[in-house]
């Protein structure tokens, strides 16, 4: 479990497009993912204990983000080969037992994590309605335990997002696993 810990908002970044995999035998992109007050991009796996700790919480508010607007997408950039519990399988099977309300994808070339410089999951990239980065901090206090009546950070700031456009300025980086990146790349 090498951890890392993600880069400050670089405030306007422009998402980068993609077309994944998901776990719902789908192809997912930015345009289908977005909502109109904004977009969730968030780099996930299934075995990061520090993903486990807060998944609940992400389901949670990404369900109620949906209701301002804002559209999320998790994706996987790990490689399953070293890491078999971050299987396409797997992926499926955590997606249905956790009733993921948004895309659960498969980035097997580790191109998008890299287009979007991800280095940790979880890692939250958080955009306005023009795609711009508004947000790329943590969800909560939580690390690998998650902390009882914790401020929602995320949750917080894409609201602000969805009604303004704008994220905070102040935001506390993420910290996770670092992304897995396969040996043949």
């Amino acid at each position: 479990m090498a951890g890392g810990i993600s880069p400050v908002c670089d405030f306007g970044w422009q998402a980068v497009d993609f077309d994944l995999r998901g776990v719902d035998g789908k192809r997912h992109t930015l345009a289908s993912a977005r909502g109109p007050n904004g977009l969730l991009v968030m780099f996930l796996c299934n075995h990061c204990p520090y993903v486990k700790a807060v998944l609940e919480r992400i389901v949670r508010d990404c369900t109620e983000l949906a209701q301002h607007g804002v559209g999320s997408v998790a994706i996987m950039s790990n490689d399953p080969a070293d890491y078999p519990e971050d299987s396409f399988d797997n992926m499926q099977r955590i997606a249905r037992e956790r009733r993921f309300p948004f895309p659960y994808v498969l980035d097997g070339t580790q191109q998008v994590a890299s287009a979007y410089r991800a280095v940790c999951t979880p890692e939250f990239f958080g955009f306005n309605a023009a795609l711009e980065l508004q947000y790329h901090g943590r969800l909560d206090a939580s690390k690998t335990s998650p902390v009882p009546d914790a401020r929602r950070e995320l949750f917080e700031a894409m609201l602000a997002v969805a009604k303004t456009g704008q994220g905070p300025r102040e935001q506390i980086a993420g910290v996770g696993c670092s992304i897995k990146w396969s040996k043949a790349a």
